[in-house]
């Protein structure tokens, strides 16, 4: 998971939250409260074939992340121990919340 590049999997996350009918402007507005990346800085990180393991080293991890829990991909959150997964997962998750068609304020954890 940690050499694989960002690039190769936001187009996928794009899919998914449109195809049921959500944009790409709330999927970045997820990203951005997860990571701190504001679309200017996702755009660099795309082109520049960032890994998940770079993408998370230069994030600013929201404070309020460690609220998402669940299961995605099969896995319970709060259970995995690699830092890096757990964030990946994270990600995952939001992105998941977004596509079911979950309430912003809920996805964002401010309610």
């Amino acid at each position: 998971m940690a050499k694989m590049t960002f690039a190769s999997v936001y187009p996928h996350y794009i899919t998914k939250v449109e195809s049921k009918g959500r944009t790409k402007e709330e999927l970045h507005q997820v990203i951005e409260w997860l990571t701190g990346f504001d679309q200017k800085k996702l755009e660099e990180l795309i082109e520049q074939k960032a890994t998940f393991e770079s993408f998370f080293q230069n994030a600013k991890l929201n404070p309020n992340a460690q609220l998402i829990t669940g299961v995605i991909c099969g896995y319970r959150i709060e259970e995995i121990e690699s830092p890096l997964t757990k964030q990946v997962r994270y990600l995952d998750k939001l992105v998941d919340e977004l596509a079911k068609g979950r309430k912003m304020e809920k996805i964002l954890r401010t309610a």
